[in-house]
């Protein structure tokens, strides 16, 4: 999915440039005034995939402090999350189910992993990811359902 978005980051520069404005406007666009400007949304997309994948793989997620005000320095942010994401290998996360996630936010609090995972760590990625997504596409980024989606993989009947 973090591929994803480097992909509705790029289509976005694209249409940037096509209609003649400077791509780095959408860095402080929002849907609601209330809401994380789209940089904040990448930022915290990134986080949600990296500490996710730091927690249940019981390593230390990298630090990446939230300074990105460019689309270039949000496209690096992306790369950078992607690249600790899949630097994690499969028998990381042996026992993750199980082990048991603290919670930040919360001090002396802590998740079961299965339950961090279903619960919080993909309801929050999904969440940042679709607001991103649907910042761009409001802001005129050609963008469909299958650059959300991405690749599916297929099997024959």
């Amino acid at each position: 999915m973090l591929g994803c978005l480097e992909g509705c980051l790029t289509l976005a520069g694209e249409n940037a440039k096509a209609r003649n404005f400077d791509e780095n406007v959408l860095v402080n666009a929002r849907l609601a005034p209330d809401q994380y400007p789209f940089a904040r949304q990448v930022q915290a997309t990134c986080d949600a995939a990296k500490f996710a994948a730091a927690r249940l793989s019981g390593k230390e997620p990298p630090a990446h402090p939230d300074t990105e005000t460019t689309m270039d320095e949000l496209r690096a942010r992306v790369a950078k999350a992607k690249a600790f994401v899949e630097s994690i290998k499969e028998e990381d996360f042996a026992g993750a189910s199980e082990r048991i996630v603290p919670l930040s936010f919360m001090p002396g609090k802590g998740m079961v992993g299965a339950d961090y995972l279903f619960e919080m760590a993909l309801p929050n990625f999904y969440f940042h990811l679709t607001t991103a997504y649907a910042i761009l596409r409001h802001n005129g980024a050609p963008l469909g359902k299958m650059n959300f989606i991405g690749s599916i993989t297929l099997k024959d009947l």
